[in-house]
């Protein structure tokens, strides 16, 4: 066994990048621009060449190194073929077999939140875990499933896009999938502010909230309310956490996961959010999965990396 592995974590606006070695430890890590002109035909090429510069300036020999992981926006499958990734501009192609020959070693790939979900159950929220849910509530909701210690992938790499799971049948705003009702329009970060707009029109009950313009109104400042004792924040938040609780309770009847690990830009409420999410999680879910733990993520935006490097040492 080689002694490195290398993490790749593609975004659209930055690439993350980290060394490891085999063991997990983060030696050193660097971004690079995303590149996502000409159908993004640059960023691969980019990745390689910082790759290999990284292992000259360390004195890093191919047969020092386990291979290459990478995380991507976008249905990729077990073999590491990618199904489109419109914010890179990718169409359907091998992504393993591409970088390989680029970088004349093994390239596994996998979707961005399957692969941060395998960051943190490695060495973030939920180490030590075989059977995990991990859901990053940010501009969107994502997650990654893993199973028996590996990410559920499905046919085409869609498999843990809990974000899109149908929560609302009378909702009329389209979500970016372009279907309506989807979690991610009530749990996101976008979502709480949302849910926190129509609250605030739909009454005349004072609160801390209404004395920023509407614009400026975020998911930080409504749990920051919540916090606070501020009733109308505390109806919000109850909102959001009856959609996301009964949205775990039907991933939980499916998957039976031990633990669940909420990252992203909302998780930096903190544990608060458990207060909300729970109750209804425990009122809807089926009996045999109701031991299910929470914990926050760990490795912010790190994970990414991490779980890439994960998936060359499965």
């Amino acid at each position: 066994m080689g002694r490195y592995v290398f993490g790749v974590d593609v975004g659209g606006t930055t690439v993350k990048m980290g060394l490891f070695d085999v063991e997990g430890n983060l030696l050193d890590k660097w971004e690079i621009p995303t590149r996502t002109e000409n159908g993004g035909e640059k960023i691969l090429p980019d990745i390689a060449e910082s790759i290999t510069a990284k292992m000259a300036g360390k004195k890093i020999s191919k047969e020092e190194v386990e291979g290459v992981g990478l995380g991507a926006p976008g249905p990729i499958d077990a073999a590491g073929t990618v199904y489109g990734a419109v914010n890179l501009g990718w169409g359907t192609f091998s992504i393993s077999d591409t970088l390989s020959g680029l970088v004349g070693m093994k390239v596994k790939a996998g979707n961005d939140a399957n692969v941060a979900a395998l960051g943190e159950m490695w060495k973030g929220g939920g180490r030590g875990c075989r059977n995990m849910v991990a859901v990053t509530l940010g501009t969107g909701v994502g997650g990654g499933i893993i199973v028996n210690g590996g990410i559920l992938t499905g046919a085409c790499g869609a498999g843990g896009e809990i974000g899109h799971i149908h929560v609302e049948d009378n909702e009329t705003e389209v979500c970016g999938c372009g279907n309506t009702g989807c979690l991610e329009e009530y749990a996101s970060a976008t979502g709480v502010v949302r849910l926190a707009r129509r609250m605030l029109q739909a009454s005349d009950e004072p609160s801390v909230l209404r004395e920023k313009p509407e614009d400026r109104i975020s998911a930080k400042s409504v749990f920051d309310a919540v916090k606070e004792g501020d009733a109308l924040a505390v109806k919000i938040a109850g909102q959001f956490g009856e959609y996301l609780g009964k949205g775990l309770a039907v991933i939980a009847c499916v998957v039976n996961p031990e633990l669940f690990v909420i990252g992203g830009g909302v998780s930096k409420a903190g544990e608060v959010l458990f207060d909300y999410i729970r109750p209804h999680f425990e009122r809807t879910v089926f009996k045999g999965c109701k031991d299910a733990k929470f914990a926050l993520a760990t490795l912010g935006n790190d994970a990414g990396i991490y779980g890439a490097a994960k998936l060359v040492l499965e």
